[in-house]
């Protein structure tokens, strides 16, 4: 059998994916990160009673993905924003912008009517080796 044309990244100091999926798939130079919530990797449990709180968590989540690739928050060129209502826009653009330090990758934001767990905010993210 051959070896696939992929690789999974995974690492303990984030969440455990909650369904059947990776925490990221590297594949052609590129890593592709599984949304993320703000749920503790230790405890499984959401973290945060804001969405500027969720995105404050969930970021570092992002960054210890990232990071067990090999990269860091500056590797990332796309994101995709769920947010649940809103109106939380503008304080969790506040939040990304933070523990991006200035980084600017393309982004869309979308409105949805849930998230798993309860979650306010939910984040993906493509990077680029």
């Amino acid at each position: 059998m051959s070896k696939p044309p992929w690789k999974e990244i995974r690492t303990d100091k984030a969440p455990a994916p909650v369904g059947p999926y990776s925490q990221a798939i590297e594949a052609g130079g590129f890593v592709f990160c599984s949304g993320q919530i703000a749920l503790d990797p230790a405890s499984g449990s959401l973290v945060g009673d804001t969405p500027a709180a969720q995105a404050d968590k969930l970021m570092d989540n992002v960054r210890a993905v990232l990071e067990a690739a090999g990269l860091g928050m500056n590797s990332i060129v796309k994101t995709t924003i769920f947010l649940l209502d809103m109106k939380a826009f503008a304080e969790v653009n506040a939040a990304y912008e933070r523990k991006l330090g200035g980084h600017k990758p393309a982004r869309s934001t979308v409105a949805v009517s849930a998230l798993p767990k309860g979650a306010l905010v939910e984040i993906e993210v493509l990077a680029v080796r």
